[in-house]
């Protein structure tokens, strides 16, 4: 893994603060690939990057011919392309239960990351204290299994880290019957790519 390694084979623009841009960032340390990481923040785009990706959506992948955005894609896009350590079940009825949840985090929670985050004033606090009761909902479920509704560790887990690593910049405190995510949470942060994935901003959220 290379950051600001213009030698590397992929470049990855990230956003050092964006949570679907951490998620990607995991992925990338998970699979040990050989990427140059761009921060880039909003307003900061190069043109070239912008003829590109004219929306200025985070991450961007840069692959010899390939380029891609949206962290949906580009995280399949790796998960297809290195198949090693996949990060997906083998059996169909497994990896489309995963693809749902992936999908209901991404709809519930990350949709709503501008409110939750309070970039977008109003109704902050009902969304955080959404997303407080939805994660308490769910606390059973991370009692079943060592990584979330999985044995081995996944994309449901890359995308989960960086919305736990953000409660408490988001105020939000998770309730005791929620302990089952409080301690799968602190497993996550202890693993070596989730580490390696932090920026110097994200870093800073948690002393």
């Amino acid at each position: 893994m290379n950051n600001n390694n213009r030698h590397a084979a992929m470049t990855v623009y990230s956003d050092p603060t964006c949570p679907l841009s951490h998620r990607t960032r995991i992925v990338l340390h998970e699979k040990n690939l050989d990427v140059n990481i761009i921060d880039i923040c909003e307003g900061s785009w190069p043109e070239d990057i912008l003829s590109i990706n004219p929306s200025a959506i985070s991450p961007t992948l840069i692959d010899r011919d390939v380029a891609l955005f949206d962290s949906n894609i580009v995280i399949s896009y790796l998960e297809e392309r290195f198949l090693q350590p996949t990060l997906m079940p083998n059996d169909p009825v497994s990896r489309a239960s995963m693809r749902l949840m992936l999908y209901q985090i991404d709809n519930d929670w990350y949709s709503q990351w501008d409110t939750l985050s309070g970039k977008e004033k109003g109704t902050t606090s009902k969304a955080r204290r959404m997303l407080q009761e939805d994660l308490t909902v769910l606390a059973p479920l991370f009692e079943q299994n060592r990584y979330f509704m999985s044995k081995e560790f996944s994309l449901l887990d890359c995308s989960l880290a960086p919305l736990l690593w953000r409660l408490p910049a988001l105020n939000i405190k998770l309730p005791p019957k929620a302990k089952a995510i409080k301690d799968y949470a602190e497993r996550i942060f202890k693993r070596n790519s989730f580490q390696a994935s932090l920026s110097e901003f994200e870093r800073a959220m948690r002393p």
